[in-house]
C-alpha cells in the first residue's frame, strides 16, 4: 500500500532520506538528522530493512528475503531521493511504531 504525500524538502533531506537505504547508514542518519521528519522516515524503513538483511544468511528463504530486501531498498532510495513519502507494505507499519 503506497502513501503519497506531497512534501517539500530541500535536496539535502532528499539525499539524507535515499542513504538511509544504504545498510547501517540508516542507523547514522537516525543520529545525526534526528530533527528532519522526512529523513526520520525513511531511517526508520531503511533500519527495519537492515534488520531484515541479517536473515539472508539462511540458505535458500533467507536468500529469497535479501532479494527482497535490495528491491524494497531500491525503491526506497529512489522515492526519497525524488522527494516522495513512501510507506512500503508491512515495513512501514513496523517501522512507525519505533518512537524516536
Amino acid at each position: 500500500m503506497e502513501e503519497k504525500k506531497p512534501t517539500t524538502v530541500n535536496t539535502d533531506s532528499n539525499l539524507m532520506g535515499a542513504l538511509s537505504y544504504v545498510w547501517i547508514l540508516s542507523v547514522v542518519m537516525l543520529i545525526i538528522k534526528k530533527d528532519d521528519e522526512f529523513v526520520k522516515f525513511h531511517a526508520k524503513q531503511g533500519l527495519i530493512l537492515f534488520i531484515a538483511s541479517f536473515i539472508g544468511v539462511v540458505p535458500v528463504i533467507g536468500w529469497a528475503i535479501w532479494l527482497v530486501v535490495v528491491v524494497l531498498d531500491i525503491v526506497g532510495f529512489i522515492k526519497a531521493l525524488s522527494g516522495e513519502r513512501y510507506k512500503m507494505p508491512v515495513i512501514g507499519d513496523i517501522a512507525g511504531k519505533i518512537k524516536l
